[in-house]
């Protein structure tokens, strides 16, 4: 019977303690003044603190409770208004009346003729009302021949800590007992310190594995002794807590002035132990800002049962808040129970209790019951949906190709939904890399730390899957370093996700036309990228196993790594040619300013399309200019038009960058500029070919760079290899990852034009 009435005392409390559960909050207490900026970058300035730059009703009249916040950095700083400068601010308490700063440490280090290296063996602080906490900091000094001491700046005392050994086997982790590091602790009133630091020997018995010595302050714990700081401490400023109070009267004195004391309504006064002034504190049973007017707010104990115990039923009171035992039940609520103390089961009342329990019990079992099979539901449809999409996105098509016996590369991978969500941490707007008409590309980390990025379309055309699984197991297969490699996909979702390599040093068309980028791109450096990008152009067309037109030639398809290499990207509208065809008909698409004008009024997609796109960058690389920009003038709104016919009135140097124009290679330009001149005819037959244009850009590099240096051959890199016999495949790989570039074709021709998708 005894065991059966502790039973029934725990069920009654779990059910009472699972109704209140989910009516438990916590609600946000405003610290501030009403229309007064509350914080500055991550820490929250409650009043009576304040900006020094809001109105002076956001804080009091006095300078240490100004906080000045330095918006000039991406996250801004808080300081302290004091007369040591640039005292940053970590964090402010009203509850315990306590302010985290950071400060800087004392240093001394010593090369082996015992010459000093730093002048930073004193360090002053000083401050103007608030105290150093004698209870939360500690005087800390590190180094095997070290000598630090501590002076009060008003002279009321001074000491110090000596901390020595010979040998780095002496010298213990997390010990500050002298050997090695030694600490102690700081008096109350000090308002300012003046630290230094000293070698006995020049630390020339120890210099091999500690050259240096410190001294700083720093709030207790905050800091653990490390044999490896011996050799180099890391930081170079440690966190220490300020105490502070209102004004320099005590509690009794400034309640003598009720026009300035400022505790509100429930609220306590209390002076201040370190230091002088008072302190203000909400009241038992409230909690708030007990220096703004009604601040401390009565707290809901009912909301918190965690917190505030009651085993029966809760009601909440001004200040406080009263328990009733339940029904058949007595006792004191507010109590655990047992032993006449809580709520104690009536004996009338035991067998209503043991049907209550009995019904309680069947229930939690039926929800429990309900609950296992609804998650066991809810995952096996989940594992359906993805089976379903990976057979529409034609997963099982991939694999069947990526299984043939004659394949002789398997390098696209299949990835899982999951692998691909923890690689963007669930695509966090913070990882978008960028934008475009057909989805979005996050920057993703694989579990081996290689980083991808990864292209999130916004549709798919289920006409194309059969095309899309042969687009991307041959563009999996091009091994050509100046193409961007794609690594794999994702098909468990209903949009494919595809991953490429990601190229870190953004677009060459943010690299042309951002002021403070292009004065760094070098006519080696254009001239380089151009070779670079028509060797990939001469290489898809005629030494691929199948001929591939780009289609999208422009600045902003055009990535760059970390040594301006140049990475062609965005296939998303590329054809493979059929090897007995030499022109397709196709939906006109491409970027206005790029696009092949032959193309446009004709339909016919040849290889000397991509050759007049590739025309038009090379004269954006000349002169900086953007290809199209409704900013300039009617004549000179198109590039390749006003490029023309700036050369028709010998005016080409009016255009040419700046940066070209300095260096004085105007042969080089000459050249450059009749290549360009010669991608740009209307007609597309009298157009170079690709190879041809690759060609004569390596005759520029090697004019250029006489020497040989740098220099690659036309097509000697990539392979490919075509599964099947699929033509006319459209593709839809990627846009580019960071173009911020203007529209694309299709977004001007609708509804005439489509993406083909």
């Amino acid at each position: 019977m005894v065991v059966l009435k502790l039973l029934l005392k725990v069920v009654v409390l779990g059910v009472l303690l699972g109704s209140y559960h989910n009516r438990i909050t916590e609600a946000a207490d405003s610290m501030t003044k009403p229309k007064c900026q509350s914080a500055c970058g991550t820490l929250s300035i409650p009043y009576p603190f304040g900006l020094r730059d809001s109105s002076p009703d956001c804080r009091i009249d006095h300078p240490s409770f100004t906080v000045s916040c330095d918006n000039s950095t991406d996250s801004p700083i808080s300081y302290m208004d004091t007369i040591s400068s640039n005292i940053e601010i970590l964090n402010i308490s009203v509850e315990d009346h306590e302010m985290r700063v950071n400060v800087s440490s004392a240093r001394v280090c010593y090369y082996a003729d015992g010459e000093a290296e730093s002048s930073e063996a004193n360090w002053r602080l000083n401050l103007a009302e608030f105290p150093i906490s004698s209870t939360k900091n500690k005087f800390i000094a590190i180094g095997c021949d070290t000598w630090a001491s501590f002076q009060d700046l008003k002279g009321k005392f001074s000491f110090g800590c000596m901390s020595s050994c010979s040998n780095v086997s002496d010298v213990s982790n997390e010990s500050c007992s002298g050997i090695g590091c030694c600490e102690t602790r700081i008096p109350r009133g000090s308002f300012g310190y003046r630290i230094s630091v000293t070698s006995f020997f020049k630390h020339s018995y120890v210099l091999g594995f500690n050259p240096c010595s410190y001294a700083f302050v720093a709030e207790t714990g905050s800091y653990n002794f490390s044999v490896g700081d011996l050799k180099q401490l890391e930081f170079n400023q440690s966190t220490i807590v300020l105490d502070w109070a209102i004004g320099n009267q005590t509690c009794k004195e400034a309640k003598k002035n009720s026009t300035s004391y400022m505790c509100t309504n429930n609220t306590n006064c209390t002076d201040a132990e370190n230091g002088l002034g008072y302190k203000c504190a909400c009241k038992v049973g409230y909690r708030g800002n007990p220096y703004l007017a009604n601040g401390c707010q009565d707290i809901d104990e009912c909301a918190d049962l965690g917190k505030y115990p009651c085993v029966g039923k809760c009601h909440n009171v001004d200040g406080t808040y009263e328990c009733f035992c339940p029904t058949g039940y007595r006792g004191d609520g507010k109590k655990g129970g047992g032993n006449g103390q809580g709520c104690i089961a009536n004996p009338n009342s035991l067998h209503l209790m043991e049907i209550l329990v009995g019904v309680a019990g069947a229930i939690m079992a039926l929800l429990f019951s309900i609950g296992f099979l609804y998650l066991g539901h809810k995952k096996m449809k989940l594992v359906r949906l993805k089976e379903q999409y990976f057979k529409l996105n034609g997963g099982l098509l991939l694999q069947q190709q990526l299984d043939e016996p004659d394949k002789t590369t398997k390098a696209v991978k299949i990835f899982s939904a999951e692998e691909l969500e923890k690689a963007t941490n669930n695509y966090n707007e913070s990882r978008i890399v960028g934008r475009g008409g057909y989805g979005t590309v996050y920057k993703g980390s694989l579990p081996n730390g290689m980083v991808v990025a990864i292209k999130k379309s916004k549709l798919v055309d289920r006409n194309q899957i059969e095309q899309f699984i042969n687009e991307v197991i041959v563009l999996s297969q091009i091994n050509h370093r100046n193409v961007v490699k794609l690594l794999g996909c994702c098909l468990e979702i209903e949009v494919p996700l595809l991953v490429y390599e990601f190229v870190n040093n953004g677009t060459l068309f943010d690299h042309i036309h951002n002021p403070n980028k292009s004065s760094k791109l070098s006519w080696e450096n254009r001239l380089r990228i151009a070779s670079e990008t028509a060797g990939v152009l001469s290489y898809l067309h005629s030494a691929a196993s199948i001929p591939i037109i780009h289609r999208d030639v422009k600045s902003a398809n055009i990535l760059l790594d970390a040594n301006y290499t140049a990475k062609v990207s965005d296939f998303g509208a590329s054809r493979l040619v059929p090897l007995d065809q030499t022109q397709l008909f196709t939906m006109v698409q491409g970027t206005w300013g790029y696009l092949d004008p032959e193309y446009l009024h004709t339909s016919q997609l040849t290889e000397k399309s991509d050759v007049y796109s590739f025309g038009v960058m090379l004269v954006e690389l000349l002169t900086g200019k953007k290809a199209l920009s409704f900013d300039r003038s009617e004549e000179e709104r198109s590039l390749a038009m006003y490029f023309l016919s700036s050369l028709e009135n010998d005016k080409l140097f009016h255009i040419v960058e700046d940066v070209i124009a300095n260096e004085g290679i105007n042969k080089q330009v000459w050249e450059f500029t009749n290549l360009a001149k010669r991608c740009l005819i209307i007609k597309g037959e009298e157009r170079p070919t690709m190879k041809e244009v690759a060609i004569e850009l390596e005759g520029l590099r090697a004019m250029a760079n006489p020497t040989g240096d740098g220099s690659t051959d036309v097509n000697q890199e990539g392979k490919v290899h075509v599964p099947g016999e699929k033509t006319d495949v459209y593709m839809d790989i990627s846009e580019t990852m960071n173009s911020g570039y203007p529209d694309t074709i299709e977004e001007h021709l609708t509804p005439i034009v489509s993406s083909g998708r």
